[in-house]
């Protein structure tokens, strides 16, 4: 091993050299052919490569999977000696696909090797250990993930190694587990290619290699893909239903140090006449305050096709049969639909956790990293809140109030609080909140504001205490107002 690393450390010279990132090669692709890219047609991006420069040959032969001229590549001979190419009568061709990963700040974070992509029409099958590499789904849960430092992070089911890249920033330790052994040994190539030295790759289903052990967080995107038997190690599990992501919320606890982070992506079922909401929030263990959240919903045809076509089986003689085979599962389910989303727990020692289960399908700002602790601090306050104390509350900076009713109406019909950023959640609120959102700044305790504006409102102070009582704790949840 040592000495491919020696190989591949020259490897990701040359590409550092050639300008081989994400911005490079967006900048290179431009926007009608980047977008070309995306709806996987290659033709524009065909064309705009073909120059000869060391950024066109490693896109057209990396990312785009084309065989080049092997007198045109930088560093040829280290990309045979490393496995990344083999050559071909005076070309190049690609054994492996290798794209440069971008932190979501925008930096580099370095370069993961995965099995080539399979594209529609291209008349290949994936092999059952195929490493996936990054995509929409990885980059979502990057975007997620707390951004603050620990001591110790897992990364489970690491695949390619991609969010071990965006973890290398704020863990000293990271430990990438996978059950395929490929993968870990792609994810090595990865590392190596990054720069990043110390990780500890573990063999091993779920959180079997790690037993007995503790983190400060722990990452995964799991193989949520609920299907009938399908055998693709890094989108399946092989549990039925969505049982993989149910285990994973169950056992984290007993991984995690006081105030330790478990955050995941996840696909849950919506059974006939069972609320989603309700059932995903009974797989949260006692010891964690928990989030769940719904980003989208599809039918149980929808998700069938999508997976079908992530397997490029579209259009196989096998598809009809795959398809059918999805439907009668789900049917005999009883499912309606399949959520997706995102999990996220935090290790405490309060003896009332807070669980939160609900739906977003709204743009929200990104990273959600950076705001998720004042999300979750947010929750536990206003289930500790009351007017009664003589602690301040501040209106959140980011608001924004809306009155909606006729033109030239001397009271609205309804008033509106507004984030205009993190969650950007809307909220209808009466009068009584509206005044708080424009005097609380936390400089003050909040009963005397609460008796002015009742008396401001000719209401009794008794009235406007109750009320407040009632509707401040889920603002607070919400993130309209805090606590200093």
């Amino acid at each position: 091993m040592g000495d491919q690393r020696e190989v591949l450390s020259r490897v990701r010279s040359a590409f550092d050299g050639a300008g081989y990132t994400v911005d490079g090669v967006r900048g290179l692709l431009g926007p009608m052919a980047g977008g070309a890219l995306a709806r996987e047609e290659v033709v524009p991006a065909l064309r705009v490569t073909s120059g000869g420069s060391p950024l066109e040959v490693f896109t057209r032969l990396f990312w785009l999977q084309v065989p080049v001229s092997e007198a045109l590549v930088p560093g040829a001979a280290d990309l045979v000696a490393a496995g990344l190419v083999e050559r071909s009568g005076g070309e190049l061709r690609a054994l492996l696909h290798v794209e440069p990963v971008e932190g979501s700040d925008g930096d580099h974070l370095g370069h993961a090797v995965s099995d080539p992509k399979v594209r529609p029409g291209a008349g290949t099958t994936l092999r059952a250990d195929h490493v996936v590499g990054t995509g929409g789904a990885s980059a979502g849960l990057a975007r997620l993930v707390i951004h603050r430092a620990v001591d110790n992070a897992l990364d489970l089911g690491t695949g390619c190694g991609v969010q071990a890249l965006h973890l290398a920033d704020r863990a000293d330790r990271i430990t990438a587990t996978d059950v395929n052994p490929r993968a870990l040994r792609l994810a090595r190539m990865s590392f190596a290619l990054s720069g990043l030295d110390a990780v500890e790759l573990v063999e091993g289903s779920l959180f079997e290699p790690v037993e007995g052990r503790r983190f400060d967080l722990i990452v995964s995107n799991p193989p949520f893909v609920i299907s009938p038997g399908g055998g693709l190690t890094y989108r399946e599990s092989g549990l039925p239903g969505d049982d993989v992501c149910r285990r994973l919320v169950a056992e984290a606890p007993t991984l995690l140090n006081e105030g330790g982070w478990c955050q995941l992506l996840a696909n849950w079922l919506h059974i006939e006449g069972r609320p989603w909401d309700e059932r995903v929030g009974e797989w949260f263990p006692p010891g964690c305050d928990a989030w769940a959240v719904q980003r989208d919903v599809q039918d149980p045809a929808e998700y069938a096709e999508l997976w079908l076509r992530d397997s490029c089986e579209v259009g196989t003689p096998e598809y009809a049969a795959r398809y059918e085979a999805w439907l009668d599962s789900f049917e005999r389910q009883r499912v309606t639909g399949v959520g997706f989303g995102w999990i996220t727990l935090r290790r405490t020692d309060d003896e009332r956790p807070v669980v939160r289960v609900e739906e977003l399908r709204h743009a929200v700002d990104q990273p959600v990293g950076a705001y998720i602790e004042r999300i979750l601090d947010g929750m536990t306050a206003a289930r500790k809140f009351s007017t009664g104390c003589a602690q301040g509350l501040r209106a959140a900076v980011d608001l924004v109030q809306e009155q909606i009713g006729p033109p030239g109406a001397e009271d609205p019909e309804r008033i509106v609080l507004r984030q205009t950023t993190g969650l950007r959640r809307a909220a209808g609120v009466g009068t009584v909140e509206a005044a708080l959102a424009g005097v609380c700044d936390g400089s003050m305790p909040l009963p005397p504001l609460v008796e002015a504006i009742a008396e401001l409102m000719g209401l009794p102070a008794e009235q406007v205490r109750d009320h407040t009582d009632a509707v401040l704790p889920e603002l607070i949840a919400d993130g309209f107002f805090e606590l200093p």
